[in-house]
């Protein structure tokens, strides 16, 4: 099965970014699309869908209030460490902290004084939310037609 790709423009319009911010991105190596990469004046960037899913994670975090180079160090951490289906993470948001919630309790965070609201963010509820406004995005197309199956995450 071949994956479904999204070009630059239409993958900014899922995630509710501008194309402006995921050139930037793409370029400072925030998140790289791993379909097909800009090779040069005219070449387009393919996205995958786990790169969607990525994009709407940095942008929840981003939404959160949560610092860009704070938002790169975490998504450092998770690559190297969620090796199986990001989907399945939760992360810890806590001012300016992103904690990864991998099934170990809060304990420790929640004993630092209860500063400050802790939201958790579940990449689950965010990957929903993708495959919704994909299928959106399908419907309003009249460019042909899109398919909402994805390889795992």
């Amino acid at each position: 099965m071949t994956e479904q790709g999204y070009s630059g423009t239409k993958a900014a319009a899922i995630v509710g970014i501008t194309y402006r911010q995921l050139d930037y991105w793409a370029r400072t190596d925030l998140i790289r699309p791993s379909l097909a990469d800009a090779s040069g004046s005219g070449s387009r960037r393919l996205y995958s869908y786990r790169d969607l899913l990525e994009l709407r994670v940095i942008k929840s975090l981003l939404d959160a209030g949560i610092k860009l180079e704070s938002v790169r160090t975490a998504f450092e951490y998770l690559r190297t460490h969620v090796v199986t289906d990001i989907a399945s993470a939760h992360l810890v948001i806590s001012g300016s902290d992103v904690i990864l919630c991998d099934g170990e309790q809060l304990i420790d965070v929640m004993r630092r004084g209860g500063q400050g609201v802790l939201n958790v963010l579940a990449i689950g509820g965010v990957k929903s939310g993708l495959d919704s406004t994909i299928v959106e995005f399908a419907g309003a197309s009249s460019t042909g037609t899109s398919s909402t199956r994805h390889a795992a995450i």
